[in-house]
């Protein structure tokens, strides 16, 4: 004797409903339970039971809609009912794929309106959001923030020699180089072309400037190759601190003055925006 594995639960439900069936329709097919309430009682359960039935079919694309007598009704009703359960299933399974589907589009869809589609970074319309929030927040707190203006030094020395495309290559890399930079929780953004935006969220100017140093030290680690040679991109930063009363804007047009300073003493460094002033020298 062979082993025929564990038996189907589905086949099994069919067989023990065609069971059920079978009985009920031997009970109500005896003339002498006639006039007892409780075979009145099935009588009209199984007339419910069918119309029920018959209402999934309805609804089903595939459904037979030929008409059937009453007493036929009984027959074969566990397996209508089966049949249209699994049609059912089978439509709610492609429904939570499609579902699925829809979400991924969405999520894929609020990715692309909030972040940069080159370098992955949060995008200027993201970040504006960012440091709007940061300012409704600075009017409960009395913490404070730093912004970070970060420009690639000679960028279009870079494409005019290396190719547009190179210049993307380049991007990217500062992009990646800038995330592995910031704290947890700080956001940067590409600002506008070579221009990034960096916001460090409770951060005085003690903490942006080891930010800073930090992420000068990983842009100098970058070297792309390329046929012409090895490329060593630079970037500036100009570092201000949001000051009581300020918007971000404000304290941004002080980070780009800063970021134009350290651009004015040679690249590769960064100027804060302070009363003493500030810059960090050129590796």
């Amino acid at each position: 004797m062979t082993d025929s594995g564990p038996a189907d639960p589905q086949r099994l439900d069919r067989c023990r409903g065609e069971a059920l069936e079978l009985r009920v329709a031997e009970l109500l097919a005896d003339p002498t339970h006639e006039g007892d309430p409780l075979w009145q009682a099935l009588r009209d359960f199984v007339d419910h039971m069918a119309h029920q039935v018959a209402r999934l079919e309805r609804i089903s694309p595939m459904a037979d809609r030929s008409p059937s007598p009453w007493p036929e009704r009984v027959q074969h009703l566990s397996q209508r009912f089966d049949r249209q359960i699994n049609r059912l299933e089978k439509a709610i399974r492609i429904s939570d794929r499609y579902q699925t589907i829809l979400n991924d589009l969405n999520r894929a869809l609020e990715d692309a309106s909030s972040h940069d589609s080159l370098t992955g970074l949060p995008n200027r319309s993201f970040m504006a959001d960012c440091c709007e929030r940061e300012d409704e927040r600075l009017v409960r707190d009395t913490t404070t923030y730093c912004l970070l203006a970060i420009d690639a030094d000679r960028f279009k020395l870079i494409n005019d020699t290396y190719g547009h495309e190179t210049g993307d290559q380049v991007l990217i890399a500062l992009a990646n180089s800038f995330q592995q930079s910031i704290r947890e929780g700080d956001y940067c953004a590409r600002w506008g072309g070579e221009e990034f935006l960096a916001l460090l969220a409770g951060a005085d100017l003690s903490a942006a400037t080891r930010v800073a140093d930090r992420l000068l030290a990983n842009v100098r680690a970058i070297h792309l190759p390329h046929e012409k040679g090895w490329i060593n991109p630079r970037v500036s930063i100009g570092i201000a601190q949001h000051q009581a009363g300020e918007s971000y804007r404000e304290v941004y047009r002080r980070a780009d003055s800063a970021l134009l300073e350290a651009k004015l003493q040679g690249r590769d460094r960064y100027v804060l925006d302070s009363p003493g002033g500030g810059e960090n020298p050129p590796g």
